[in-house]
């Protein structure tokens, strides 16, 4: 099995850097900087770019869900500034129910992903590996 120069096996590496994505972004850069700079292995490197992908794609995702709860939340206030009583929890609830959602998927995601990595494996996730092929 080939090893990284941490001496750990690549699988666990590529495994790991799904791991991490799961406490964050900053430790997930950190991460996949050291494994582009330093690490030659080219899956190892797509994974590294992959993991940040999936994170930033969800992360962009969820800010989106986040921005219509925003727009919501300015209606009601301006409303209110002219009558009393005007809410908009319904849209409130499913904002909240589609912030969950993604959450899920997210957390779900990496660790199949992480899982996968730790075989030598790759699960495909149809944006963010189209846009990986393109610019890779």
């Amino acid at each position: 099995m080939e090893k990284t120069r941490l001496g750990i096996t690549i699988s666990l590496l590529g495994g790991a850097l799904y791991f991490v994505g799961l406490l964050g972004i900053i430790p997930l850069v950190i991460l996949a900087g050291y494994v582009l700079i330093f690490e030659e292995n080219a899956w190892l490197n797509k994974v590294a770019v992959k993991a940040v992908a999936v994170v930033i794609f969800f992360a962009v995702l969820s800010g989106a869900v986040g921005l219509i709860g925003d727009v919501s939340s300015f209606i009601v206030n301006f409303v209110n500034l002219f009558t009393t009583g005007f809410t908009l929890a319904t849209l409130n609830r499913i904002v909240s129910l589609l912030q969950t959602a993604i959450s899920f998927a997210r957390v779900s995601l990496l660790i199949l992903m992480g899982l996968s990595a730790m075989k030598m494996g790759d699960k495909s996730f149809g944006p963010v590996d189209r846009l990986i092929s393109r610019h890779m």
